[in-house]
């Protein structure tokens, strides 16, 4: 065979390397929207700094910071690291320690997953730790009515590697992507500490159903405070082999991750007059981009208050995925409300 013949036979087809191929968003961790340099990640579950990517830690002793590291790989500017800050070595059979990242069943509908076409998938990232661990990684599809799931084990040690995997294209009717969709497709996790509840069987390395058989192999993250994680460089496409990280301006990412989550900042912003007793006032307030749905909504302002009366009702609330209402009820006539400066403001939807 011809080394040409060779060279075309190796290349990824035309599809996959079209832009937008990656499903992941923020796979580079370049945006960090919550202003945090550093959580302290506790026993709970929730999204904590760097954009699109959850923390799920239960049911253990052991704790970590979460932040956004400038040690990354050739290429890459950023990563996510962890690092352990109280060990757990006696580990009970209900923990877990895990970083998810959910991904819209639209975007997950291009794998043809739940029909006779459906397509591999493969897995790529980079990842490196102070010690050499071995870990998890897994594709759950939420779609499956038993939340079916498909495994791999890694092995990371002090220098930055890239791992690629590759899963199992799904044919199964009950795990069929609806692309109209905005809730959760897959969820990439990556286990870094589990009990037996999740580790007691054979690791799925097929697409499968059941707990026991999540995280077989996963050793613990929280058996040294000498222990860090990074990660960075993910990206989940369509085939059976990767192809080079999709690097994308910092805006496109930015502008994915509000779709999700955002952090606005406004200056002195007056919200006008209500001109009779009792009456309300309603302003819009735009959001940066359209959001995966109507966002739950927090604020804080330095300097709230009203000319020529009192307000028997203020605030802020969604109305959709566009736009947020601020509002207020007088009590009496010619009454204006001011949110002083500055006013902060998040918009979540997160899935």
């Amino acid at each position: 065979m011809s080394n040409a013949r060779k060279l075309a036979d190796n290349l990824p087809s035309v599809g996959q390397l079209g832009v937008g191929r990656n499903m992941l968003i923020n796979g580079d961790m370049s945006v960090a929207q919550r202003e945090v340099t550093s959580y302290a990640v506790g026993d709970a579950e929730a999204y904590k700094n760097v954009d699109r990517w959850k923390v799920f830690a239960a049911n253990t002793a052991g704790r970590a910071t979460l932040q956004q590291s400038t040690d990354a790989p050739s290429g890459f500017t950023n990563s996510l690291k962890f690092s352990c800050t109280t060990a757990d070595t006696s580990i009970a059979a209900a923990e877990e320690f895990r970083l998810t990242q959910h991904i819209e069943a639209g975007s997950c509908a291009r794998t043809m997953t739940g029909t006779s076409d459906a397509k591999q998938i493969t897995l790529s990232f980079y990842a490196k730790a102070d010690s050499t661990k071995t870990y998890v990684a897994q594709i759950l599809n939420n779609k499956h009515s038993g939340y079916i799931h498909n495994n791999r084990t890694f092995t990371v040690t002090s220098s930055w590697q890239r791992f690629e995997m590759t899963f199992q294209a799904d044919t199964t009717a009950d795990s069929k992507m609806d692309g109209t969709l905005t809730d959760a497709g897959f969820s990439l996790s990556f286990w870094l500490h589990a009990g037996s509840n999740y580790t007691s069987a054979t690791l799925a390395s097929d697409w499968a159903t059941g707990t026991t058989n999540r995280a077989a192999g996963t050793q613990s993250f929280f058996s040294s405070t000498n222990n860090r994680f990074y990660l960075t460089g993910c990206q989940l496409e369509v085939g059976p082999q990767s192809t080079p990280f999709e690097h994308e301006p910092y805006e496109t990412t930015l502008r994915k991750c509000q779709r999700y989550f955002q952090y606005l900042v406004h200056t002195g912003l007056g919200i006008g007059s209500a001109h009779a007793a009792n009456a309300w006032n309603y302003q819009p307030l735009s959001h940066a981009v359209y959001m995966r749905a109507t966002p739950t909504v927090t604020y804080t302002v330095s300097n709230e208050g009203t000319w020529g009366g009192a307000a028997t009702a203020k605030g802020l609330s969604a109305r959709n995925e566009h736009w947020t209402q601020i509002y207020h009820k007088a009590s009496g006539a010619n009454l204006d409300l001011y949110l002083g400066s500055p006013l902060n403001l998040t918009l979540d939807s997160e899935l």
